[in-house]
């Protein structure tokens, strides 16, 4: 896109679909029933995309478009490590392939044929006359028949368990100066961990804000993937340990509740305000401390680039939700108040039945322990405070 801008008469309308069949082509698998067939299609457009750009930098004259060669040489690159991880992903999932490929012969490359999107007679995709554009043909749709609806509900699989559960304040634990290093690093990887949750809240603020600048969809969608990366991180920590996180309670509490229960804006805020608090030498730097006094390696090394991202994202949230109010003062304030709409229903899910807030912390405790072959502290192992009227944040925990 930067590239494109520094043409001598730059096309206009990036945003805009070039055809009417890649719009419908994009369709179908954003509707795609299955994750099995997410994959697939996804897979296809990449792979499509990926050849396009070959097909580009062979025709195009290598020295007055070196630019533009050199940024595809990495698009090139990229891509081709995601076509090679999207087939293990279906490797992966056990799928057969015959749904699959059935999709993208009778539809898919059905779509992409009728777009006929790039020239080969030319460098670039053809860009056709709007006022003389001939008549299209019925373009095929299976899954996309029916209008394309977000589900604002967290999906997961089967190794999450007890979705309710607030049994265990981690905030709290890592706190407790009386705490050991080596116990906390423990509960600072259940923290990453838990961090799923907010990939799964940000899909539903970035697809849910409309007619944003492009640089907002391209920074909130960064801030995504860092988001996933740290829940990875916690669940690579946990194995690093010889520890089984499914025995933790990965809740999905403050992801569902923001979803259902509050405005794209104040989940944005929601999300800025429990940035903002990890600012201070009490929050990111405090963690990065604690995981190098522990010892542990790999502990020192997620809370260093964890740390680095929240940097970043803070930035972000100044750049695309701060904006957006008279004063920093005026958007903390609004986080705060949506997140306190959603505090706590500890009573209300233990009431209804959907958890008891089962105390995992022995059992993950125990397990670093016996891996590291050590005793437990039966202080650390007794520890058994719970989030009932808290919410899981720095708020009362280390001061205002």
């Amino acid at each position: 896109r930067q590239r494109i801008s520094e043409m001598r008469e730059p096309p206009l309308g990036l945003d805009d679909v070039p055809h009417p069949a890649l719009e419908v082509f994009f369709d179908e698998i954003q509707n795609a029933p299955s994750t099995q067939l997410l994959v697939g299609g996804v897979m296809l457009a990449v792979g499509n995309l990926l050849s396009a750009i070959h097909q580009y930098r062979q025709l195009t004259h290598p020295l007055t478009d070196a630019p533009s060669r050199r940024l595809l040489k990495f698009a090139m690159s990229e891509l081709q490590e995601i076509t090679s991880f999207y087939a293990r992903v279906i490797d992966a999932l056990e799928c057969g392939t015959a749904e699959i490929e059935d999709w993208g012969k009778h539809v898919l490359e059905v779509l992409l044929a009728h777009a006929d999107w790039f020239d080969d007679q030319e460098v670039g995709p053809a860009v056709p006359d709007a006022n003389h554009r001939p008549a299209q043909p019925d373009l095929p749709r299976r899954y996309s028949a029916t209008p394309y609806t977000y589900d604002p509900i967290p999906q997961r699989d089967e190794r999450f368990t007890d979705l309710w559960n607030q049994g265990v304040n981690a905030e709290a634990f890592l706190y407790d100066e009386t705490k050991p290093a080596q116990a906390k690093v423990l509960m600072m990887l259940y923290k990453r961990l838990r961090e799923i949750d907010v990939p799964e809240m940000m899909a539903s603020i970035i697809v849910q804000t409309k007619g944003k600048p492009w640089g907002y969809y391209r920074d909130m969608s960064r801030q995504l993937w860092d988001e996933a990366r740290h829940a990875m991180m916690g669940e690579v920590g946990f194995v690093a340990l010889g520890v089984d996180w499914t025995k933790a309670r990965i809740t999905w509490n403050w992801s569902y509740r923001l979803n259902t229960e509050c405005t794209p804006m104040e989940r944005h805020g929601v999300l800025f305000f429990i940035e903002q608090g990890l600012m201070p030498k009490t929050g990111k730097r405090y963690e990065f401390e604690v995981a190098g006094a522990s010892g542990i390696p790999i502990a020192k090394t997620i809370q260093d680039f964890d740390w680095a991202d929240e940097v970043l994202h803070s930035q972000i949230g100044r750049e695309w939700y701060v904006k957006q109010f008279n004063s920093l003062q005026e958007a903390l304030a609004f986080g705060d108040a949506a997140w306190t709409k959603i505090t706590s229903n500890w009573t209300t899910v233990k009431e209804q039945g959907l958890t008891q807030h089962t105390n995992w912390w022995p059992a993950i405790y125990g397990q670093a322990c016996a891996a590291a072959g050590r005793e437990p502290d039966p202080t650390v192992m007794s520890y058994d405070e719970t989030y009932e009227g808290k919410r899981a944040d720095l708020k009362g925990v280390v001061g205002e």
